[in-house]
């Protein structure tokens, strides 16, 4: 936003000196006028004042009467609440200026913001709200900002269905959620068109909001089935289960079936719960495909859906499918595992070298609560650059949750890894790792690895807000070597706090004896 506004300001000097507002504003652009009105107040510093660029040079009179329209929308933005309530007052019949109104009906002076909503509720008719919609919901957000809203809801709410397709068709999300609340209130549009609507709008709102209101006309006899197939074939999930939920409503239950492995996991709990309406059982149905495994190609929810409404005897019918030789089948019966809480690690772990991303993935989703038990040698060999790169981020990952030495050496290693999302997620790494219960004090291995790692917590300090300066130069860094380590110089013995031979930050130090301090304040309350 700071550019725009560089660039208004830069707008303004032209508007100053002359240039008409078409010429170096984009005038449909809601976006253009917000930024205009706070880039004629961006102040500089000249000759001892502090005041506008283009105040410099061109600065207005006290009449404003004859101003023309480039030198009145300055004035309409200006700094001074006194000469925005002349702009304001001179600004009638001005219809270039109607955007400038509208941001000034939501002024912080009275005065200001008065005269301006008398203005707008004069000038804003069909076409202007129409023109102007993108801007007064942009307005609309702002604390005074409610008075805009409420005229175009007004204007618009006499509009006919024609007028409302103008903003149907809006690149603005907040403008189509608008005027389909608008429709949908007056119920301008039919059942079918609110379905087509839901089941192809890319706002997640306006797909709520008509499949909604096409439902609610479902007891009509016309075109409910063209409105609830429309649903059906939606891309959103959210879509699609309300389509499925009309199926009960319209006498189509039997048809959820097919909706039973769907990809979406809403989708399949709509399409159980009207099966069990209509008195089917879908665990039976969905124990029947995965015993047919070369059927699941083609719908690998029905794997997951089982672990969804089955029971934990049903893990045997889902380990034969870890090997299927289609991945989307090997992704859902580890989930299906994990969410039966029955994975077995020894089991598992081979998967952890599957081809396939997302099998890795879910692998390591149901590897994780186990992840100290696992050899940190083999998690170790699947970091190596010899290995794909989603084999790596997983065994990182389980690294990470194992802790211990392994798992810092490992991370450390990485800082230097040519992928860019491999160093990331290794360092992130480094900074979450603790030392384990075993772990030995004043080790020099450890020194050194966060040593080498040094760079990171000083960036994690600056991005703390520097406060790590504030308390001096020891604490600018999250950690430093510090005494006892072996190789620790002489130096770093004599400073205070020391773990592995690492200085802890004083940030922390302040934290814990306040920690200190605060229970024992509590214990001397209760004990008087």
């Amino acid at each position: 936003m700071s550019g725009d506004i560089e660039s208004a300001a830069a707008a303004a000097v032209r508007l100053a000196g002359g240039a008409r507002l078409g010429s170096v504003l984009a005038v449909a652009d809601p976006d253009a006028w917000l930024a205009l009105d706070a880039g004629v107040r961006e102040s500089t510093w000249h000759r001892s004042r502090f005041q506008p660029r283009w105040e410099h040079d061109a600065a207005l009179p006290a009449d404003l009467n004859g101003l023309d329209e480039s030198r009145l929308a300055l004035a309409l933005c200006h700094r001074v609440g006194r000469i925005r309530e002349r702009a304001v007052r001179s600004s009638g019949g001005r219809s270039g200026l109607l955007p400038l109104i509208v941001i000034r009906s939501a002024d912080w002076a009275a005065p200001v913001r008065e005269h301006a909503r008398q203005l707008l509720r004069e000038a804003l008719d069909m076409d202007a709200a129409l023109g102007l919609a993108p801007l007064i919901l942009r307005v609309g957000r702002r604390d005074r900002g409610a008075f805009g809203v409420d005229a175009l809801s007004q204007v618009l709410g006499q509009a006919c269905r024609g007028q409302l397709a103008v903003l149907f068709r809006s690149s603005d999300r907040d403008v189509r959620r608008f005027a389909y609340r608008l429709a949908v209130e007056r119920r301008l549009l039919g059942r079918t068109e609110l379905a087509r609507t839901a089941a192809r709008d890319s706002d997640t709102v306006v797909q709520d909001l008509c499949a909604t209101a096409a439902l609610s006309v479902l007891d009509d006899e016309d075109a409910w089935e063209e409105a609830v197939a429309l649903l059906l074939s939606a891309r959103n999930p959210r879509t699609r289960s309300a389509g499925v939920t009309a199926l009960r409503r319209t006498g189509l239950a039997a048809q959820a079936e097919t909706f039973l492995a769907d990809r979406s996991a809403l989708v399949r709990a709509c399409a159980r719960y009207v099966v069990r309406q209509a008195g089917g059982d879908p665990t039976a149905w969905y124990r029947q495909r995965c015993t047919a495994p070369d059927d699941l190609a083609s719908t690998p929810g029905a794997v997951i859906g089982l672990a969804e409404c089955g029971n934990r005897g049903d893990a045997a019918l889902l380990w034969p499918l870890i090997t299927h030789s289609v991945a989307a089948v090997r992704v859902r019966a580890v989930a299906g595992l994990r969410t039966l809480d029955c994975a077995d690690p020894h089991r598992l772990r081979p998967l952890l070298d599957d081809p396939a991303a997302g099998v890795v993935r879910e692998t390591v989703l149901a590897l994780l609560p186990c992840a100290t038990d696992l050899p940190g040698t083999w998690l170790l060999e699947r970091t190596s650059a010899e290995r794909p790169r989603h084999i790596r981020v997983g065994a990182l990952r389980l690294l990470d949750a194992r802790g211990g030495i392994v798992a810092l050496r490992v991370a450390v290693g990485l800082l230097e890894d040519p992928d860019a999302k491999l160093r990331f997620r290794a360092g992130q790494s480094v900074l979450r790792w603790n030392p384990t219960s075993n772990a030995r004090y004043g080790d020099a291995e450890v020194a050194e690895l966060l040593e080498r790692s040094r760079h990171l917590f000083s960036a994690a300090s600056t991005q703390m807000g520097g406060r790590g300066e504030q308390l001096g130069p020891e604490s600018s860094g999250r950690c430093r070597r510090s005494r006892s380590a072996p190789g620790a110089s002489a130096a770093s013995a004599s400073r205070p706090g020391h773990l592995y031979g690492i200085e802890i930050p004083l940030v922390a130090i302040y934290r814990r004896a306040r920690a200190v301090l605060w229970g024992r304040a509590r214990g001397r309350g209760r004990g008087s």
